[in-house]
């Protein structure tokens, strides 16, 4: 017996519905089931680390512009206590760098400088902390709408299968289909914001990352000048 869609019904019953609920976002996501409360926990769990990261990479790339030249007048009066005491209180970046290679003058410039990259390396790994946590969110998401179709297909091929007596009404599968559109949407939005947010804190630690690169060099051309 060949299947038989009862359009004509299941227009009415729809446009009936339609009337009586009219389409809102709340509407729409609890149509995508159990993967878009799954879309939403990753989507807040990315706004919090988004905000985290933003605020510490902002911190790490704020510093008074007198620093470097107050540390420069401090090392060239032999007042190293007082430069390490300024890193202290300045607590940046470019302040640990700095003070790790205060505790290395007096050593050869090359043992210096790798001190003080070591640090830089750190400070870096300490900037780009969770960061994976939101690329694995930005190709997760949609992945997981993906899913959310192939869930909602075939939910509306089984209610097709299903079918005793022959007639399918298009109500009846309208949620599978509902389902499958609702989920790929909701992947796609999360995964798109979440990678622009990822990739602009990559950017402003690439910032940050070559602001310490200068002041290494600063660091470094103040060592090497003449006494």
């Amino acid at each position: 017996m060949l299947l038989q869609i009862d359009t004509s019904y299941a227009a009415e019953q729809m446009l009936d519905t339609a009337a009586q609920e009219p389409m809102n976002l709340w509407t729409m996501a609890a149509y995508g089931g159990w993967i878009m409360v799954v879309l939403a926990v990753l989507l807040a769990v990315a706004v919090y680390l988004f905000i985290e990261r933003l605020v510490i990479i902002h911190k790490a790339g704020k510093e008074d512009k007198s620093f470097m030249d107050r540390i420069k007048d401090y090392i060239h009066d032999g007042k190293i206590d007082s430069a390490l005491n300024l890193c202290k209180q300045a607590d940046t970046p470019t302040a640990r760098m700095v003070e790790k290679g205060i505790t290395r003058i007096g050593r050869p410039m090359n043992d210096v400088q790798v001190a003080v990259e070591n640090v830089g390396n750190l400070e870096v790994a300490k900037l780009e902390k969770n960061l994976v946590i939101l690329a694995t969110i930005a190709a997760g998401a949609p992945m997981l709408g993906f899913l959310g179709t192939v869930i909602g297909m075939v939910q509306t091929f089984y209610n097709m299968a299903g079918s005793e007596s022959g007639v399918i009404e298009l109500a009846a599968l309208s949620e599978g289909m509902y389902q499958a559109m609702v989920t790929t949407i909701g992947g796609l939005i999360v995964g798109i914001l979440v990678i622009f947010a990822y990739n602009y804190l990559v950017a402003r630690i690439d910032s940050v990352v070559r602001q310490l690169e200068g002041r290494t060099m600063e660091f470094m051309d103040l060592l090497n000048e003449p006494a």
